[in-house]
């Protein structure tokens, strides 16, 4: 594909609450065995995009360590790669990451160094899988200087905290609005950009000049009316996972069947690094009932609508419900936990009861395994 790709996984979000405080957005655990950073890194795989960059920033190590290498994506290759870029003191520059266009702009050399026409932008927390073929060529064909992917939410949705868009006949961006108030369309950006190079080039260098340091902000919303910014509408599944509602939600969609079907059966697939662990143990008298259970995962007890990440220790007689049990947990003999997401590494003593009454409950235990 004659595109590079880049990801902006350095963010941080409040509304991510303590799940945050341990890793990067892009590096939340996903549908059991994935992260959600791989959902973005498998469409660019998938699309044959060669090159690609991640940019991290906030609270990157457990985001690093899974980007340790780059096969499990194919991209380990002699043309190519994979590129991790983290903020870095140089003689013009000591700043951290100021926002996503001052992210790209510090790392301009990846993009001076680069000979492919295009570049796709992307964010390391959407869960969707996307063929940028298709959105390249609709660039192309269109003749735009910008396009943005993006989606018609359900009437249900609470979309103010998305920048939402508005389009003519012909698809071309006449309103940009960033997490507005109130909301005056249903259509949103998914936060998904192709653009060529030179011109990318060109708008970070005089964003730099003035200051600014947002790329929806500062190019999209700045530029609408003097470049060509159209829309590239999408109907598949796309969710962002910035709440702990959302991140939830999204990984109670994958007991769906036809969501499970559509990321796990069905062609492209979506990669991850994989562990060297032993199938799931379900020892005698387990019930089960659709949920998730990884690999390396001891199970006794009572499981419903719940998922269950790898290496996570079920005691017996214990009972979990509509509940998220991140990786490396253990859970002690008679605990019942309902509508909570526990944190990984936990050690919840035996005979506890945790449940989220006003909300999602996020469990977080102090690990006794390992003190001395």
């Amino acid at each position: 594909m004659r595109a590079i790709g880049i990801i902006l996984a350095g963010g941080n979000n409040h509304r991510m609450r303590e799940l945050s405080q341990k890793r990067a957005i892009s590096a939340m655990p996903m549908a059991g065995s994935y992260r959600s950073i791989d959902f973005a890194l498998s469409s660019m795989s998938n699309s044959r995009i060669q090159k690609v960059a991640v940019l991290t920033q906030y609270n990157s190590r457990s985001l690093n360590e899974h980007l340790s290498s780059s096969k499990w994506w194919d991209f380990g290759r002699k043309q190519g790669g994979l590129f991790v870029l983290t903020p870095a003191v140089t003689s013009n520059n000591s700043n951290w990451y100021r926002g996503t266009a001052d992210a790209i702009y510090q790392n301009l050399d990846f993009l001076k160094k680069s000979h492919e026409p295009y570049v796709v932008i992307a964010s390391g927390d959407g869960i969707y899988k996307l063929d940028f073929n298709k959105v390249l060529e609709y660039h192309i064909d269109k003749k735009a200087d910008i396009t943005v992917v993006c989606r018609d939410m359900e009437p249900d949705m609470n979309i103010e905290r998305f920048g939402t868009i508005k389009m003519n006949e012909e698809s071309r961006i006449e309103e940009f609005e960033e997490k507005p108030i109130v909301a005056k369309t249903n259509t949103i950006s998914c936060g998904i950009y192709v653009i060529r190079r030179r011109l990318l080039i060109e708008l970070l260098e005089r964003c730099a000049e003035e200051d600014r340091y947002d790329f929806v902000r500062d190019i999209l919303i700045r530029h609408k009316d003097m470049k060509k910014i159209y829309g590239y509408k999408i109907r598949d599944y796309w969710r962002n996972i910035a709440s702990v509602e959302d991140y939830y939600a999204t990984n109670m969609d994958f007991l769906k069947p036809d969501v499970r079907n559509y990321f796990f059966k069905e062609y492209p697939d979506v990669y991850s690094k994989v562990d060297d662990l032993p199938p799931a143990k379900y020892n005698v008298g387990v019930q089960v009932k659709n949920s998730l259970i990884s690999s390396g995962c001891i199970v006794n007890g009572v499981v419903e609508n719940s998922v269950v990440f790898k290496k996570t220790y079920i005691g017996n007689n214990c009972t979990i419900k509509n509940s998220i049990i991140l990786n490396d947990v253990y859970i002690g003999d008679n605990c019942y936990i309902e509508n909570c997401i526990v944190e990984s590494r936990d050690t919840i003593r035996a005979n506890s009861t945790h449940i989220g009454e006003d909300g999602i409950k996020i469990v977080v235990e102090r690990n006794e395994r390992y003190v001395i």
